[in-house]
């Protein structure tokens, strides 16, 4: 089992930026790859990032490219998602998640390869 906690979240005006952090526990937490979620009201649950344990490589939704970057300290447990240039489409709950290690980046963007996710953080961007 592994316990997923995000922190970070909250109010901020378009243009600001934002940190998110995800702190894990319980089994090995290089066991796993990472991936950011988020859902906005009445809208799916939607893939925002993603990290492999292995290499360190990223991948990104289109939407957020350039804007956000995903990483990860092995030795804290704890995955990061900084966010600039934040737009008020941006607003949406964010969970982050772990998957195992034999998805490879491709899959990483699908929520079925995700084995555990977190209760998730608000984050709130005004016009």
């Amino acid at each position: 089992q592994v316990q997923l906690v995000e922190s970070g979240g909250g109010l901020v005006q378009a243009g600001g930026s934002l940190r998110l952090s995800c702190a894990a526990s319980g089994r090995t937490f290089s066991s796993y790859n990472m991936g950011w979620f988020r859902q906005a009201p009445g809208k799916e649950r939607e893939f925002v990032a993603a990290i492999k344990w292995s290499s360190g490589s990223t991948k990104y939704a289109d939407s957020v490219k350039g804007r956000f970057t995903i990483s990860r300290d092995n030795a804290k447990n704890t995955v990061y998602l900084q966010m600039n240039s934040l737009k008020p489409e941006d607003t949406a709950v964010y969970y982050c998640a772990a998957a195992p290690l034999y998805y490879d980046m491709g899959s990483l963007s699908r929520r079925n390869a995700y084995s555990y996710w977190g209760q998730g953080t608000q984050v709130t961007v005004s016009s």
